[in-house]
């Protein structure tokens, strides 16, 4: 009898180390997702009962696009709540105009896109370069030596029209070096 509790026991023990059996037993908190939460516009009752049923799937008429929802939050206003996507653009305030002429909007370089892509493109080059330093222990090996086509056309052309071998004349050659056993994995 004392044997079959131990076991029991032991059993019991040994189970609730696992995660899974901990959870079916609901011992673990379920806290939700913090990241599928959203808030939700309050419901209220419409002036006039005359109204149709909502559209599966569609987006709530008091809760606005995702850009009207950020207009809202940055300017305060309730203006383009049930405004759709082809309204109007919403004018400028003063207040914003002011902003905007403090901050140096109109002075933008209208270029400020490719500026931003060059310069990003140049510190990427040199990031790479860096860590295939760290990685590999070795330079960047160079491009070799560049094939002008039209010349090797007529180097070709003329090693067949004297019935010579392809490989006569000073013909490029690919070198490729022997990779280490562990180069490559890493």
């Amino acid at each position: 009898m004392t044997y079959r509790l131990l076991m029991v026991a032991g059993l019991a023990l040994g189970l609730s180390a696992c995660g899974g059996f901990s959870e079916s037993l609901g011992t673990s908190k379920q806290s939700p997702d913090e990241f599928r939460v959203v808030s939700r516009a309050p419901l209220t009752v419409p002036p006039d009962f005359q109204l149709r049923p909502p559209e599966p799937g569609a987006p709530r008429p008091q809760v606005g696009t995702p850009a009207q929802q950020a207009e809202r939050a940055v300017f305060r206003n309730d203006a383009g709540v049930n405004q759709t996507a082809n309204a109007a653009p919403r004018r400028v305030t003063v207040g914003e105009q002011a902003l905007l002429s403090a901050a140096g909007a109109q002075e933008a370089d209208p270029n400020i896109r490719q500026v931003v892509n060059r310069e990003t493109k140049q510190i990427n080059e040199e990031a790479d370069y860096f860590v295939d330093r760290l990685i590999f222990w070795n330079d960047i090996t160079p491009a070799g030596t560049v094939v002008d086509p039209v010349a090797e056309r007529r180097r070709l052309q003329e090693n067949a029209a004297l019935g010579q071998p392809s490989t006569t004349g000073p013909t490029p050659q690919i070198e490729r070096r022997r990779k280490a056993p562990l180069e490559g994995i890493f």
